[in-house]
């Protein structure tokens, strides 16, 4: 489980398949590489980031860097 008290995240998007279907995974991780959260979109634009950093900040304690 990700530390509650991380400081920064390091975030990444590969194109990934799933069940054949190919999406973008952005994935926020903290130092030790550790999950913080996820998002699978079948786009990598604007809109995808945005709902990706809501929900990651709504489940976990917003870092001070990203």
């Amino acid at each position: 489980m990700p530390d509650p008290q991380a400081r920064s995240w390091r975030v990444d998007e590969p194109y990934i398949r799933v069940k054949g279907q190919w999406s973008y995974l952005y994935r926020a991780v903290d130092k030790q590489g550790r999950t913080i959260d996820f998002l699978l979109s079948e786009k990598r634009d604007t809109a995808a980031a945005k709902r990706f950093f809501i929900k990651a900040i709504q489940n976990n304690e917003a870092p001070a860097k990203i």
